[in-house]
């Protein structure tokens, strides 16, 4: 059974002794609970690999507190630390080089010569500052399904996997971190996320580069199947079909809608921020409902829509 812990000082101190003695704690972001361990710890991170049942070629992003600790491990390019004065604390990593000998463990990596890197809000950060080390912390769900947006959905899914769960209660982004990678003139988006590519342009004045989906793996989250519900997934849907249930979005429903027995609405409004909280949580509910098929409404592509249909396209793929 999964030990839950709503966050107070006593909560906070407890997390922190955990994951100095190598455990696994569930800790709430801005963006989705993450499954954290010590990231110098090379034992500690295994066990975020087993209790995911994650693939060890695909890495980890690593948590930390300041500046100051970002640089104790990778280097900063000048355009990379405009990025992290103007998006951090918040949902933005930055893949960056890593430094000769930093005592990041190869697991948090895999293999790679350079660190996903992250400054979340709030609670995660707290606890990171407490313990004074990175916390490797990948969402805390099993690996390629729907990410945890609450600590009850953590605990349905992990269970007694995990040593703590640190209940903070709904995260308010609801998407993982958008992830970019700077080489040179060019910026690179590896996953779109919590934080819209629009804001990364304007602050710039770059056009961000799309890679494609079959690009070699940088950085977490660039799975082809990820985010997946147990039934399938149709997206862009007009008409749905008898015997599913419905994704909607916005005031206008799909034809025959009025004849699903589920059916939840990401935003009445067609608000694309709400939708994003919602979207995790809403699909886990469709999905727990044992129909076959979700279909989805359309969802515009601008904005934090492109990270809304970068999961949803994930989810939809086929299962590996």
């Amino acid at each position: 059974m999964a030990d839950i812990s709503k966050i107070d000082g006593e909560a906070l101190a407890r997390g922190v002794k955990v994951l100095g003695e190598g455990g696994l704690v569930a800790i709430p972001t801005e963006t989705v609970y993450g499954l954290a361990a010590d990231a110098t710890n090379g034992e500690a991170v295994a066990r975020i690999f087993e209790a995911k049942g994650r693939p060890r070629f695909n890495p980890l992003i690593c948590h930390v507190s300041s500046i100051a600790m970002a640089e104790r491990y990778v280097e900063i390019d000048p355009l990379s630390r405009r990025l992290i004065d103007a998006f951090w604390p918040g949902p933005l990593t930055l893949v960056l080089p890593i430094k000769e000998n930093a005592p990041v463990h190869p697991l948090v990596t895999a293999g790679l010569s350079t660190l996903a890197l992250r400054m979340p809000q709030g609670v995660a950060r707290d606890v990171i500052t407490m313990l004074d080390r990175p916390l490797a912390g990948p969402s805390a769900n099993t690996s390629g399904r729907i990410s945890a947006t609450t600590a009850e959905a953590v605990a349905d899914d992990l269970g007694a996997k995990v040593d703590l769960i640190l209940d903070g209660g709904p995260c308010p982004v609801g998407l993982e971190s958008t992830i970019v990678k700077v080489e040179g003139d060019t910026i690179s988006l590896l996953r779109p996320g919590g934080l819209a590519a629009e804001e990364i342009e304007a602050l710039t004045g770059m056009p961000l580069k799309r890679l494609d989906q079959r690009a070699a793996i940088q950085a977490p989250g660039m799975l082809a199947s990820h985010y997946a519900p147990r039934a399938a997934m149709r997206l862009d849907v007009r008409e749905v079909q008898p015997g599913e249930a419905l994704l909607a979005f916005g005031p206008i429903r799909a034809q025959d809608a009025e004849n699903v027995s589920y059916q939840l609405n990401l935003s009445e409004t067609g608000n694309l921020r709400e939708a994003a909280v919602h979207l995790f949580d809403y699909m886990k509910r469709l999905d727990a409902a044992g129909v076959a098929t979700i279909a989805v409404e359309p969802i515009p592509h601008e904005g934090l829509g492109e990270a809304i249909n970068d999961r949803l396209a994930r989810a939809a793929s086929p299962r590996e």
